[in-house]
């Protein structure tokens, strides 16, 4: 007989329910965050067990590993598309997880992309790495803020970015606030080095990587970051599947040519979305092409909107470079 099962899983906690075929339900069960506990509620109905729907926001990585090491077929839930009956008076994690293996046993279970466990750590290190560099931009702001406010000189980002830069043009408590964002700034930077060095040594370099940098702005870390966010385009039906996922798409919902309300613009995954907008701003200052795009995009709306039609673009191009295998070509994207 063939068993479904459902998991809903939170911070401390998860339910587990399995279904037969005919939606009974014959086993549920609220425990702890113990893959050991899991696997022993597990055991009796192993043989039987089609496969595990994991329904969880962030913490899953421990508990979707273990089952797949154990050789339970496991599929990730992709919570913004499941969808239960609005008028339901009482909904509950058992009825959550219930519902989960319904829908598996229906075929209809909206799914994510598990990425392989190796990668996966890869590709956490430049999270990690995107989180320094963004911190490490707010330290510039902050100097070149304090210098602009008590000054009227505005002082470049590359400037300070030189070892040798010295903050002269403040004094006191100023000069001691500044000097503080400085010092911070060049800690980080040392750790962004050292995640780079320890990415390149984990991974094995892609060919699709050597195509990836044919795109005008993109260098040896950003092109692995989108490679290792994007896990196989193959996964993507379409280009606008693609473009959506890097969050490069208004979430904008039209009738008879008015707007009618927002989507969520959070769906997708941000680590590109900040990628392809680092690929942008680079594409905009060194390519021709992009920049008459950009300047175009620009008198009809504003800076922010122009850079993010660039990233739109540089993402579609992203996805066919990908898909078939070609090198970047800026008239066919940007002609």
């Amino acid at each position: 007989m063939a068993l479904y099962c459902g998991i809903d899983l939170h911070s401390n906690n998860h339910v587990i329910v399995i279904n037969d075929e005919n939606d009974k339900t014959v086993f549920e069960k609220r425990i702890g965050n113990d893959l050991a506990l899991s696997l022993d509620c597990l055991e009796p109905f192993k043989d039987e067990i089609v496969g595990i729907a994991v329904e969880s926001t962030f913490n899953w990585y421990w508990l979707v590993d273990g089952l797949m090491e154990h050789g339970y077929t496991l599929h990730l839930v992709n919570t913004a598309a499941v969808k239960q009956y609005d008028g339901l008076k009482y909904s509950g994690d058992v009825k959550d997880a219930y519902h989960l293996a319904h829908l598996m046993r229906l075929g209809i279970l909206p799914t994510g992309y598990i990425y392989p466990k190796e990668q996966r750590m890869v590709r956490d290190l430049l999270r990690r790495r995107m989180q320094l560099v963004q911190t490490a931009s707010k330290q510039l702001l902050c100097i070149q803020n304090q210098i602009w406010r008590s000054t009227g000189v505005r002082v470049g980002s590359n400037q300070i970015k030189k070892k040798d830069f010295e903050i002269t043009l403040l004094s006191g408590y100023l000069k001691l606030a500044a000097d503080t964002n400085l010092r911070i700034y060049r800690s980080l930077q040392k750790e962004i080095q050292l995640l780079e060095q320890s990415v390149e040594a984990a991974i094995e370099t892609p060919e699709t990587l050597d195509l990836l940098q044919t795109m005008v702005g993109i260098g040896p870390i950003l092109g692995l970051t989108i490679l290792l966010e994007t896990g196989t385009v193959e996964r993507f039906e379409n280009v606008g599947n693609y473009a959506s996922y890097c969050r490069c798409v208004q979430s904008l919902r039209e009738s008879n040519g008015k707007k009618k309300g927002e989507g969520n613009a959070k769906s997708g995954n941000k680590y590109l979305s900040w990628a392809f907008s680092q690929v942008a701003h680079r594409a905009v200052r060194h390519e021709p092409k992009v920049k008459a795009f950009y300047d175009r995009k620009y008198q009809k709306r504003n800076g922010i909107v122009a850079i993010r039609a660039v990233a739109h673009k540089l993402a579609r191009a992203a996805y066919y470079m990908l898909k078939n295998n070609e090198p970047f070509n800026v008239n066919k994207a940007f002609g």
